[in-house]
């Protein structure tokens, strides 16, 4: 399939239902993408690859193309070494249960970790990490020197998707209009935003976790791939989910971290409340040790330092 005017050859193939429909190859992916965030097609077609590839699923070439697209509107960003920083991209927000990105952040940069979250800065019937960052006194930060310096400070920096990334933040938006979360959360996900680091990589569903590892193998990625909390890339604080580590997009057994199973005998103390400020209160009393910090999240915490690319 050679690049024409017209999305519409690229939404004849995936757009075939759950059945039909079939995978891109790289360049036709990478051509669609590129057009997509270049704002070079319509609507009407947008909205058409949404739906298609929402019941299609993508494959793991599509995933890489994909976010190769995206990385050409990336804000470029200085690793700031030389210890390797951890990204946590922070997508889903709180419904039910309390955001603990942010304190995972927090206790990595304690030990010494830079670290990126980065996601929207609010979420209609959610509870962001931008609006818990802002309560602990760290709002986003406005653009990449502001970022390194809250780097140098020794602090984690937040950093929106519309600074981040404004054409990835517009497929995003698309949400709103369609209901439906579209590709560009996974590769929202996926993104390589700061060179050298360690990705966390969540999925909310157990299918996305086979195309998500055949993508971290396939890119010789270093990661963390993980069932997010609500689909947040932190531990649950109830139960120890599994953290599978990839090195160069190997999976390291050795550093990977099992699930728990059975039943749960105790429960970690919980905010009263998911909002953005009962949980920054919560996350401030951990990090003073007024209230004993979850074992799954200190847990991801010793993984995260122990996967660290070397």
């Amino acid at each position: 399939m050679t690049p024409t005017t017209t999305i519409a050859p690229y939404l004849k193939t995936i757009g075939r239902g759950k059945d039909g429909a079939r995978a891109l190859d790289r360049a036709q992916a990478l051509d669609l993408m590129t057009r997509i965030l270049g704002g070079r097609v319509s609507d009407l077609e947008l909205g058409g690859f949404a739906l298609a590839m929402r019941i299609k699923g993508e494959s793991a070439d599509e995933l890489s193309a994909f976010v190769e697209a995206a990385m050409a509107h990336t804000l470029p960003l200085v690793a700031p070494g030389p210890m390797p920083a951890v990204l946590l991209p922070s997508y889903n927000g709180a419904r039910k249960l309390p955001n603990f990105t942010p304190l995972l952040a927090l206790l990595l940069a304690r030990e010494g970790v830079p670290v990126l979250v980065h996601g929207p800065t609010d979420d209609p019937g959610r509870v962001t990490s931008a609006a818990i960052f802002t309560a602990l006194g760290l709002p986003p930060a406005a653009d990449a020197a502001q970022a390194a310096a809250q780097w140098a400070g020794g602090a984690p920096v937040f950093l929106s998707l519309d600074t981040l990334n404004r054409p990835l933040a517009q497929l995003l938006a698309l949400r709103r209009v369609l209901g439906l979360r579209n590709s560009g959360h996974t590769i929202a996900k996926l993104l390589p935003a700061l060179p050298g680091a360690l990705r966390v990589v969540n999925h909310t569903h157990p299918e996305y976790a086979v195309s998500l590892s055949q993508y971290l193998r396939d890119s010789g990625a270093d990661a963390v791939l993980m069932r997010g909390t609500e689909g947040e890339p932190v531990a649950d604080a109830r139960r120890q989910p599994r953290l599978d580590v990839y090195r160069a997009g190997v999976l390291d057994t050795e550093h990977s971290v099992a699930p728990q199973e059975g039943v749960l005998v105790a429960l970690p103390v919980l905010p009263a409340a998911i909002d953005a400020e009962t949980t920054a209160a919560h996350i401030r009393a951990v990090l003073d040790g007024r209230i004993a910090l979850p074992a799954p999240i200190a847990r991801q915490v010793q993984c995260l330092r122990d996967a660290l690319p070397r």
